[in-house]
């Protein structure tokens, strides 16, 4: 960055050497309206972080409003994407969705708790170069924003991508090398512990998945030491927040009342709703109760408006005594929700064929009360999802989408839509499926999965990642090894140091808990993970832990599993469409398509089938209608079939040329000449005495140029030469034209013309 001006402040710029690039971080010249900016640049790639606290809390909200937005921009990448219409940068895809929700993830258990002022995180790419991937720049950006800023947030904190490329472990692999690697996990650390983990892994073992983490982690603290001394720097002075209201008497009133229902709801075993409905009651009368005390006396208030204030948070008083009351039994008695042991997993449902097989693949999934309906869809090449952005155009063949609606978990809302949460739960299922599906050239199909989450009680994305296995293999995509997938919980005292996992989490101890682990995996390795965390950082040894915990959940869910289907099968539904691929020499891609995309468009509609051609010649057919299958592919065969010399060929007249000859269109659209001296034996004077256009006859091919692609064919070669007759008689006016070839006809193959593959 060069040239100076007066009226723009100076940068602060601060480096650290990460093996042989450098992270460079900036502060100071840009946004400084805002609470804190900072630039991250590596390589090429730089990503502006901003971070805005607002002045005033937000009122009618209980919980952190925090929004972490990640910006993709076209021009970062050196591109003008969208629409003739539209090149403005739109909604956030998918992908850059998923980025914002993995910062997202490492800020908010740093971020003090009882703040409801709102905070929005901003993440912009202002520079991609393809090699230095955005996504861990823009993470670094937001991370440091934060902890310079007056925003009171621990940490700092520090973020780095870990890939295993050819058994050893790398740090911030290239996107080129990101091809290659078998993991691709993403960590965030504080100083001291392990803040947030997003991995996807090609059935990669937990003993590698271990080291990557340790790995990661030594690599993020080198970075949140970094950014801790330029806090020390350039940081703001924390904002300072009040502590959250409390009153000790009322609270321990509330108990007294409360413990005694609570105990016994969270041991029985009940169902979700009667017990949420327990709960619910107690925080509804809880004001009443409360302005009785205060009435009586036996609770004192300074005045009517901390009166007010006191019944108010009743509700929220009993809903934490319900959480620490789950907490103690789960340290001090070892007893969960509905007295459940911290390994039992609830009671597991598969069923397949739950739908007619129009749907070409359908699955049932429950555990205890969470059901998700999965079906699987097989489409066309042509059915894949495109977009297009700073990276330009890509292709995702394989699509899985998650559904949550209210009526789920027996609410009502006026979110109808899919959100944020729906994105990330759909993409881990999805990510936990795609190592194990088959490759493209064998099978060449689009493939989407939907779940649609009927019953939710905790776990919802892992039953989405089970269900899908069922209904690939139901629809007979041949995946090469099932995959489930569980999710562990984790109740801590941090200051006696106790961990205590649990394994298939539910609702109330996600809520009440300090850890969401979601792992899916096969038999062999893992193939997903999702953790997300409550408190400032986990001890080394609940990865290890949780970890094994997975493999054991998941070896038990996959037998269930696989009771009610073994093994992909072999036959596809009568309604799916069936693929057939030709292999064409690229040259010959023109003539499929023809001129404006004529010939193409002629086959698709006179036989209802779809077709995709890629660049190196391979044709794909896509048909449910097996006859329209064969013609299709008898026709692209005729299309680009070479003539050969002797062979007799179907041929229709299409144009007379006087006193010369005819052209003919033979094998599927293919142009050849036969001379007026080839139609017979005897004196021919003119070639309508024995053609007229559109006569279909057979001719036999005497002569193909393979360079010109002209061929000549010939009548009288199939019929009995008279006695007598000499070799080369030939008694028509003009005889034949030198060089073998009569000019004047449409001569070679049509053109292609401008048809977008």
């Amino acid at each position: 960055m060069s040239t100076s001006s007066s009226a723009i402040a100076p940068n602060k710029e601060f480096a650290l050497m990460l093996g042989d690039a450098p992270l460079i971080v900036r502060t100071g010249m840009l946004a400084n309206q805002a609470n804190a900016t900072v630039l991250c640049q590596m390589g090429d790639t730089v990503v502006m972080g901003n971070v805005t606290l607002s002045a005033k809390a937000r009122a009618g909200v209980d919980f952190l409003p925090l929004q972490v937005v990640f910006q993709e921009k076209f021009y970062a990448g050196g591109k003008i994407a969208g629409s003739r219409f539209r090149k403005r940068e739109g909604r956030p895809s998918d992908n850059f969705v998923l980025t914002a929700r993995v910062v997202d993830r490492g800020l908010r258990p740093m971020i003090l708790k009882h703040i409801r002022n709102d905070i929005q995180v901003f993440c912009t790419v202002l520079s991609y170069d393809f090699e230095n991937e955005y996504d861990v720049a823009g993470a670094n950006a937001a991370n440091l924003a934060a902890a310079i800023s007056d925003c009171p947030c621990d940490g700092p904190i520090a973020s780095v991508r870990v890939g295993l490329i050819g058994g050893e472990l790398v740090l911030n692999p290239s996107r080129e090398a990101m091809l290659k690697s078998e993991l691709d996990l993403f960590l965030t650390a504080s100083l001291d512990r392990v803040v947030m983990i997003e991995a996807g892994a090609n059935q990669v073992p937990e003993e590698e998945i271990l080291r990557a983490i340790e790995f990661g982690k030594k690599w993020a603290q080198k970075i949140a030491k970094f950014f801790a001394d330029i806090q020390k720097e350039v940081g703001k002075t924390k904002r300072e927040f009040d502590a959250p209201y409390e009153h000790k008497e009322a609270y321990e009133f509330l108990k007294g009342w409360t413990l005694p229902v609570i105990n016994k709801a969270i041991k029985e075993t009940l169902p979700k709703l009667e017990r949420r409905a327990i709960f619910t009651k107690l925080m509804e009368e809880a004001g009443e109760k409360l302005t009785e005390q205060v009435d009586s006396g036996k609770l004192k208030v300074e005045n009517d408006e901390e009166k007010e204030k006191l019944v108010g948070y009743g509700s929220a008083m009993v809903d934490k005594i319900v959480k620490n009351e789950m907490r103690r039994l789960v340290l001090e008695e070892g007893l969960r929700m509905s007295s459940r042991t911290f390994d039992q997993i609830r009671a597991i449902g598969s069923i397949i064929d739950i739908l007619p097989n129009r749907v070409h693949g359908s699955a049932l999934f429950q555990r205890g009360e969470t059901q998700g309906l999965t079906t699987c869809t097989l489409g066309g090449p042509g059915d894949k999802q495109l977009s297009e952005g700073m990276v330009g155009e890509s292709e995702l063949r394989y699509m899985h989408h998650y559904n949550f609606p209210p009526f789920s978990v027996g609410e009502t809302s006026n979110r109808l839509f899919v959100g944020n949460r729906e994105i990330g739960h759909g993409n881990l299922a999805q990510r936990a499926l795609e190592p194990v599906l088959p490759k493209e050239e064998d099978f060449p199909y689009t493939i989407r999965t939907v779940t649609e989450i009927l019953e939710s009680n905790g776990s919802s994305s892992m039953a989405a990642t089970c269900g899908s296995t069922l209904a690939l293999m139901a629809a007979g995509v041949p995946i090469s090894a099932p995959v489930a997938g569980i999710a562990l919980g984790l109740i801590s005292d941090e200051e006696k140091g106790k961990y205590i996992i649990l394994s298939d989490l539910q609702d109330e101890e996600d809520f009440g808990g300090d850890m969401d682990f979601k792992v899916g995996g096969t038999a062999k390795g893992v193939t997903a993970i999702q953790m997300d965390i409550k408190i400032k950082g986990l001890p080394d040894s609940v990865f290890k832990e949780a970890l094994e915990r997975s493999k054991t959940g998941r070896a038990s869910i996959l037998k269930t599993m696989l009771a009610a289907i073994a093994e992909p099968r072999k036959e596809l539904s009568p309604y799916a469409p069936r693929i057939e691929t030709i292999q064409v020499n690229p040259e010959d891609i023109r003539l499929v398509i023809g001129k404006g995309g004529e010939t193409i468009q002629k086959i698709t509609k006179e036989l209802g089938v779809e077709i995709d051609i890629e660049d190196s010649g391979l044709v794909f057919v896509t048909s449910v209608n097996g006859e329209a299958m064969i013609k299709a592919k008898e026709w692209i065969l005729g299309i680009v079939a070479k003539p050969v010399v002797g062979t007799i060929y179907d041929c229709t007249v299409v144009r007379i040329i006087a006193g010369v000859g005819a052209i003919v269109e033979f094998l599927r659209g293919k142009d050849g000449m036969i001379h007026i001296s080839e139609l017979q034996w005897k004196r021919t004077d003119q070639v309508e005495d024995v053609l007229t256009v559109g006569q279909k006859v057979q001719a036999k091919c005497i002569e193909y140029d393979a360079v010109e692609g002209k061929t000549r064919l010939s009548l009288k070669q199939m019929q009995e030469r008279p006695a007598g007759t000499p070799e080369g008689f030939n008694d028509s006016p003009r005889g034949p034209r030198p060089g073998g070839f009569a000019g004047g006809g449409r001569g070679g193959p049509p053109r292609g013309g401008g048809f977008r593959r």
